[in-house]
Formats: structure tokens, sequence, C-alpha cells
């Protein structure tokens, strides 16, 4: 690997619990090997090209802020490909195993569909050199259908059957690209897939062309030999007033309705889910209760703030919790936990990217050996079996095999009288999770 953007920047190596090296790994050893895998191998981290390599600081009061010096140059190919070169330095760097993109990300959009499709071939091919030599892969890939103007009503939903020819153009071109990169997964999040007034929108048409589209991908998927795994991405709101992906117990409902849902699995952002009013460990949950969890969008956000502040999670009780769920659901098969997070406005030097990811990449790793240690040692698992204890044996068991019926609960209900209520020890839990936090 040459050292070119990143000169002064080693390698990050992981020197344990207690270095003060602010450019090293406390807690996320890639070559521990735990239960027969590595750590990286269980953890599967990926870079988010549209925050670390394509976000600049800008916000809605004033232009970007962060010094990226690859991005000097008039010829916006060649800025592409210098930008993908310091994008894999970086994920080597940082031992980041894989990586995601829109299409846009990565090369710039031309006049016309064909001069887009151009330049992402050019710079798909300079990606698919770099991947050869460095081992990083492709966790997934996606469209951008929510940026340039033609999307302002949505892309699969909007009220003009050009702008929808067009999604779907743009969406058969990321497929190619993601199948020529080896993506693993392919994810569809509605940025702009929902309505800011019902004042002009047909909800169920627009909803009716939404499945349509999806049917299509899954169909031209197949077709060119694609077997990644779709996603959805949930979020509520913004830039949409009302995104039709609110959470994940709206998505699986969608996707049952439209008989999606054998296609489809959850990339559930933390951020989202706090702006759909849950917690993180709440959407995981849902996704992992139909078998449906398929990979993470790893950030946080602010909750005295009522917009996608996309930050580094280092909360690890929050992350801990997560991970105890992901892990009781088997993991996440071919997803990752992917670092869709920005640095903060004022983060401008190119040091604070590697602090960012370190720090993120400790948390989770922290949080999974946390939670590895909750599950052998059982006791949070064994206060819930017994909790619901009652629907092992005798009637109980009859309610959940439906072998039982309102007349004959009644009767019961008769014969024992008044339940006897019982603690659900909420502070009990809350401190024995901080023993393992803590201890």
């Amino acid at each position: 690997m040459k050292s070119r953007h990143f000169k002064d920047i080693p390698e990050i190596p992981y020197e344990g619990p207690g270095t003060d090296n602010p450019l090293a790994f406390r807690h996320y050893n890639p070559d521990e090997v735990i239960d027969g895998k590595t750590l990286k191998e269980h953890m599967r981290f990926s870079i988010a090209y549209w925050h670390a390599f394509r976000g600049v600081g800008a916000d809605p009061f004033g232009p970007g802020t962060i010094n990226r010096p690859w991005e000097k140059g008039r010829d916006q190919i060649t800025v592409a490909k210098r930008r993908m070169d310091a994008a894999f330095e970086f994920f080597q760097k940082i031992q980041a195993p894989f990586y995601c993109f829109h299409d846009r990300d990565i090369a710039p959009e031309g006049a016309t569909l064909r001069e887009s499709n151009k330049n992402l071939d050019a710079i798909v091919k300079h990606a698919r050199a770099h991947q050869k030599e460095s081992g990083v892969k492709l966790l997934w890939g996606t469209a951008s259908l929510f940026t340039n103007p033609r999307y302002m009503n949505g892309a699969a939903t909007s009220p003009d059957a050009h702008v929808f020819a067009y999604a779907a153009a743009q969406v058969k071109k990321a497929l190619e690209v993601t199948k020529t990169l080896g993506g693993e997964n392919y994810v569809f999040w509605g940025g702009r897939e929902g309505y800011e007034t019902l004042l002009n929108t047909d909800l169920k048409r627009e909803q009716d062309h939404l499945a349509a589209f999806m049917h299509m991908a899954v169909d031209y998927a197949k077709s060119i030999g694609f077997t990644g795994q779709f996603l959805i991405e949930p979020k509520p709101k913004e830039p949409t007033k009302h995104q039709y992906d609110f959470d994940v117990a709206s998505g699986i409902a969608f996707l049952r309705t439209y008989k999606l849902d054998r296609h489809f699995k959850f990339n559930i952002e933390t951020n989202h889910a706090t702006l759909a009013g849950h917690t993180f460990n709440h959407e995981i949950e849902v996704a992992a209760a139909v078998g449906m969890l398929g990979s993470i969008d790893a950030n946080a956000g602010d909750t005295l703030l009522g917009w996608d502040t996309d930050q580094f999670n280092t909360d690890v009780r929050e992350l801990t919790l997560a991970m105890v769920s992901i892990l009781r659901a088997g993991g996440l098969g071919s997803g990752g936990f992917n670092f869709d997070a920005k640095l903060r406005r004022p983060s401008i030097d190119l040091t604070d990217l590697f602090y960012a990811h370190i720090g993120g990449m400790d948390a989770y790793a922290l949080a999974f050996k946390i939670a590895r240690r909750i599950l052998a040692e059982g006791k949070l698992n064994e206060f819930v079996k017994s909790r619901y204890s009652s629907y092992d044996v005798g009637f109980g068991r009859d309610i959940e095999k439906k072998k039982i019926g309102f007349k004959e609960l009644e009767k019961i209900a008769f014969k024992l009288g008044e339940p006897a209520p019982s603690s659900g020890r909420q502070e009990y839990l809350e401190n024995l999770l901080n023993t393992y936090l803590h201890g």
C-alpha cells in the first residue's frame, strides 16, 4: 500500500485498553479469535463513502469546512480516481474490510444518463483494481435516487412516469455495478419516497408503484445472476415529511402486503430509529422476530435535535443492548456494521477521520465482547424465560399451540380467580446490566 494521502498516519494498531495512543485501538483487535472467527470477521466493519469521502462539513447554514486536499482539480474523473485512491488508503490503514457507496458518490453525474453510466464504468474499473490489490470488499451498493432535482417528488413514487423510468434505469446500472464489484448486498433507502402533503398525493397509487419498482429490481437481479441480499433502510422523515418506509414494523407490513418479504431484509440505522420514536434495540428486535435482520448503519442521533445528525456512536450501553439482540438473532449474515456517520463541522483535519472511526470501532467491539458475556452467563435470559414460564406448561402451552379458545379459558378464569401480580424488576435488571458495563 502506497502512503500518499495519509503519510503521517500509520496503519492503526491494536494496543489494548491501557494505551494512551489516540491513533490505536483499545478494544478492536482485528486478529483476535473468538469462537473460531477473528474479530474482523465478526464485526464486518464498513466505511460509508458518502460521509467519509464526500462529506465536506456543510450544513443548511453554511458551506463546507473540511480539508480534503485530493479534491483539487478541474477534471471530475481525475478527481474521482484520486479520491478513491485516498479512500482505499484509509480503508487499509483503519483496517476496515468493507466499504459502501451510492453510485453518485464514486462517479460524477453527467449531462445525460449515458454519460453518467460511462463515468461510473471508469471509476468502477478503478475500484475493482483497488479491491483486488487491497482485499477490501463492497458490503453493499445502492443508487442515489434523492439528490438530483428530478427526484424532488420521489423516484419510484414520483407522479411522473418518466421519472420512474429514469430511476429504474439508474438502479439497473447500480445493480450491475454492485455485482461487478462483488457486493454482498444492495440497499434501498427511500429518501424521497413519501409525501409532503396529501392534498396532491395518491398514497395507494404511490405505494403500488414503489412495490412494482422493487419487484422489477428483484427480477432484474435474478436475470443477471446477482445473488446478494436486498435490504430496506427505514426512516420516518427528512428529507420528506412522511416516508413510506417509516420504521421496521411498517416496512414488514409493506413487504408482506406486496409479497416482497422473502426477497428483503432490513438495514437498520440507529439515528433513523431515534427519529421514528424508537430505540435502536427495538428496531433490531422487531426485524429479528420475523427473521428479517440484515445489516446495521452504525451511527447515532442527538435526542435534543429533531434531525438526522449521523454522529459516530460511542454509547457502549446502547450498543451492548443492540449487540445482545443481534447475537441472539444469530448475527447479520451477509450484512455488517457500516459507519454511516460524519465528522462534526469543526472537525476539519485528516486525523479527525481516524479518531472518529477508531472510537466507533472500539465502542462496537467492546459492546460485542460485553454482549457475549451477558449471553454466556445467561442471567438476563433466564429472568425473561422465568417471567414467561406459565406459557411452558398447562393451558399456557395450549394458548401458544392454539389448542384452546375463549370458552375453555373462561372456565379456567372462573376456577382460578384473580391472577397474582408479579414484579417486572426493571430496576434490578438495569443494575445487573450496569455490572457488565462497569464491572
